[in-house]
């Protein structure tokens, strides 16, 4: 049986990479829908952890390409922009050649990954139904695996406007047996009022989809985010999951 990790939105918070990776140790591969920098206090050793992964897929976010200059960060809020300013200063020539070598889409099998969405793989954001329903005609898969805002989810879809909407409990199991799109929501940075690393297991042979939580050292993370001297507010979010 095959076990896939997947999980997105790192936001340069170590502390919650490393429990994820300790948690869900026994995978046979890792799929990475991108972001791995921005936010946080450790841009280079997240991707360099990253990039140690056996087995991986990563794709490109919006706030790694901002790192590597290859989009404008004038719609960024001001705490983002300064934070992408910061890593473009100290991210590594050899980490910036990993994040430049990112794809924005891969299909594997059933699935079509993506940061965002299907139509605009790095800055749309599906937050609703009706941008589910959209999406839907932009990708030919049974399923869509996107990150981007920060919450675990899971839509039903089709191609007339229709669907439903869930957010994802941990330790919950969703069965894959419709066209979905589904998001493991963020390891690093989560919006869903849990503080909690958030991530999942794709099974593709039983065709299942398991969304887990994780707790992990915040006032660490917030005390080296303090020591970056970065935005306070990236700071104060992770212990409250905003």
């Amino acid at each position: 049986m095959t076990r896939i990790l997947v999980i997105s939105d790192i936001h340069a918070n170590l502390t919650a990479l490393q429990a994820v990776l300790d948690a869900a140790a026994n995978v046979d591969a890792t799929w990475c829908l991108g972001d791995l920098v921005g936010y946080g206090p450790d841009p280079n050793e997240c991707v360099e952890l990253v990039r140690s992964i056996q087995n991986l897929t990563c794709l490109i976010g919006n706030h790694d390409a901002a790192a590597i200059g290859s989009i404008d960060t004038m719609f960024f809020n001001r705490e983002a922009r300064l934070s992408a300013q910061w890593v473009k200063s100290r991210i590594s020539k050899e980490n910036i050649l990993f994040l430049k070598s990112l794809p924005e889409r891969v299909v594997i099998g059933e699935a079509t990954l993506v940061h965002g969405s299907p139509r605009n793989p790095v800055w749309e954001y599906l937050l609703d139904i009706q941008a589910a329903a959209i999406n839907s005609s932009y990708f030919k898969t049974q399923l869509c695996f996107v990150g981007h805002t920060h919450v675990p989810v899971v839509y039903t879809v089709d191609e007339l406007g229709g669907g439903t909407m869930r957010k994802l409990d941990h330790k919950e199991i969703v069965p894959l047996k419709q066209r979905l799109i589904i998001n493991p929501g963020s390891v690093g940075q989560p919006r869903d009022r849990d503080k909690r690393a958030s991530y999942a297991i794709y099974n593709p042979e039983q065709k299942t989809w398991e969304a887990y939580r994780i707790d992990y050292d915040i006032s660490s993370v917030q005390q080296r985010i303090v020591t970056a001297k970065l935005p306070l507010r990236h700071a104060q979010r992770l212990a409250e999951g905003w």
